[in-house]
């Protein structure tokens, strides 16, 4: 019988935890080598300096932990000088950078819930740094698309405008000053005397504080960043408990809301209040039920949602049955061009105006290994927002761009404060017994896209595969997470070989349709790992570059 199951957002993830699981790894120790991998060999979308947000289940303890995995503004963050000198929005360059979260997070995992050595999971990310991996057609156009912006800083340049032209598919992209990063870490635990722990607590000392520290340091200083020597040293990752709903049967663990995981949990929440009858009829998805579901979710976020430390009210407020059954009394058989809540909205309703791109930037990695234990995470940041640190190879996380600079605003900047993240993994048991790691990228798509799935899963009884290829839909009517957060009213984007009477349905509903192209990447990337009783079973999204397998141990 299979009896794991990985998906990831490259080739080169997959193979690292496969190669983990067949050794003898546990998923965690496989997760943390794929998502380590992905930060090299998608680096227009992941920053191995970037943020990764993990969920995880223990098989033996029955445990969901979660980890932010990711980092608070530095010290010397100020919003009323950001919004003096650059208005609303968080610019583009050294200034986005929060402090850098995924090496730790990496790193937590691995010495909490892991069985091997930094080195050990690290063997595919310094291979790839050291020695190149080739160009897939994704990584080509996403460069090619965004050469200007690349082409801003020489040091972003230099890694990915080689020659001062974006690279093809097919070449071969080499990364000597993130191999760099990576053996520095590796050498730090090499010379520690200590147990693994101790030894991965020196890998991480190497990057926080040792001669990866000092680079991105001096770099800030020189340069007009923010991030200091005692912002680094002093981060820690959060461990915090997961927001657990019940859901057709399944219980679905979400993250908090330093994420979407708390609009996640919504989601799913208000859906299971209306009943089963209410997302799927007649074999079909209820896509106008569906999509003013999450308007009014991605409304509450914008009012109510950022760093729970900030928060105005507790996050479970927006999971209270008589909340959601007041958000689903709302809703009519026409389109809401921009729900309630809102008082911070600002719609910018041009009509006229071409749609913005889809957001790439994002990965993830999914396993489910034999033991049962799960592993879920979101690694994400891109490179062309920021400047690449010289010598290092690293993008850090450039994140702040979910922040805004408006004094009193609830997303507002502030040291030590976190971004409210858009990656949020999630993972499901059924019975009481492992099921399912679930992740995506695509920035406000990710909710949307998830819940599609879930919803063919479970109300459609299709397959894991024909529940991931099925066309999907998306609304933009709401804030947009990232800088300049624009708002579309009424706005809904959906694949091109969406079944045409659903899309009749919407016009005549009055939603303001426009077609994206059949399996687009702008509708997500889903990698998806399930297990039940008659085995496992790995997808992962064709509409990118994710590839998946399963195999015994």
């Amino acid at each position: 019988m299979k009896n794991w199951a990985v998906a990831t957002g490259h080739p080169l993830g997959t193979q690292a935890a496969e190669r983990i699981l067949r050794a003898g790894g546990n998923a965690v120790d496989a997760g943390v080598a794929a998502g380590l991998t992905l930060g090299v060999v998608q680096p227009d979308l992941v920053s191995v300096a970037g943020v990764a947000p993990i969920i995880m289940y223990d098989a033996a303890t029955g445990a969901v932990t979660t980890q932010d995995g990711i980092g608070g503004w530095p010290a010397a963050a100020d919003v009323d000088r950001m919004h003096r000198d650059h208005g609303d929005h968080v610019p583009e360059g050294l200034l986005r950078t929060v402090i850098p979260a995924a090496p730790a997070s990496w790193i937590k995992a691995l010495s909490d819930h892991g069985t091997m050595t930094f080195a050990d999971i690290a063997q595919e990310a310094r291979s790839a740094a050291r020695d190149g991996f080739e160009v897939y057609p994704l990584l080509a156009d996403f460069i090619a698309a965004r050469r200007d912006k690349y082409g801003r800083f020489p040091s972003t340049a230099a890694i990915f405008l080689p020659g001062g032209e974006p690279p093809r598919a097919g070449d071969i992209f080499v990364q000597h000053d993130l191999a760099w990063t990576l053996d520095q870490m590796v050498a730090a635990e090499t010379a520690c005397s200590g147990d693994r722990r101790a030894g991965l607590a020196a890998a991480r000392a190497a990057f926080y504080e040792g001669p990866v520290a000092q680079k991105i340091t001096e770099f800030h200083a020189a340069n007009g960043g923010l991030l200091t020597a005692v912002d680094l040293a002093g981060y820690a990752v959060r461990s915090e408990p997961s927001l657990p709903i019940s859901f057709r049967g399944a219980q679905v663990h979400c993250c908090g809301a330093w994420c979407q995981g708390i609009s996640m949990a919504e989601t799913l929440a208000m859906i299971e209040v209306a009943g089963p009858e209410a997302a799927y009829r007649d074999g079909r998805l209820d896509l106008h039920f569906l999509l003013e579901v999450l308007k009014r979710v991605f409304a509450d976020r914008e009012a109510y949602v950022t760093d729970p430390d900030y928060m105005n009210i507790p996050p479970e407020a927006l999971l209270d049955p008589a909340f959601l059954a007041d958000r689903l009394a709302s809703i009519g058989p026409t389109s809401d061009p921009l729900p309630a809540p809102g008082p911070a909205l600002k719609p910018d309703d041009d009509r006229d105006a071409p749609f913005r791109v889809g957001c790439a930037d994002t990965t993830h990695v999914s396993v489910i290994d034999s033991a049962g234990n799960i592993f879920s995470a979101t690694p994400s940041d891109p490179s062309y927002d920021t400047v690449v640190i010289p010598g290092t190879g690293l993008s850090v996380s450039s994140r702040g761009s979910q922040s805004r600079s408006i004094p009193g605003h609830l997303n507002a900047l502030a040291p030590g404060k976190r971004p409210r993240l858009t990656p949020n993994p999630v993972l499901a048991l059924k019975d009481g017994k492992p099921w399912m790691a679930l992740g995506t990228p695509g920035g406000d798509v990710q909710v949307q896209a998830m819940i599609q799935v879930l919803l063919h899963l479970l109300d459609g009884g299709l397959s894991a595969e024909k529940a991931v290829r099925a066309p999907r839909v998306a609304t933009y009517a709401f804030p947009g997470s990232f800088a300049p957060h624009n708002v579309h009213p009424n706005r809904v984007l959906y694949e091109a070989d969406l079944d045409p009477t659903q899309v009749a349905d919407l016009k005549a509903r009055g939603h303001d349709l426009e077609a994206w192209p059949e399996t687009t990447w702008m509708a997500g990337g889903i990698c998806l790992a399930m297990r039940d009783d008659t085995g496992t079973t790995a997808v992962a999204d064709a509409r990118r570059a994710g590839t998946a397998a399963t195999g015994p141990t």
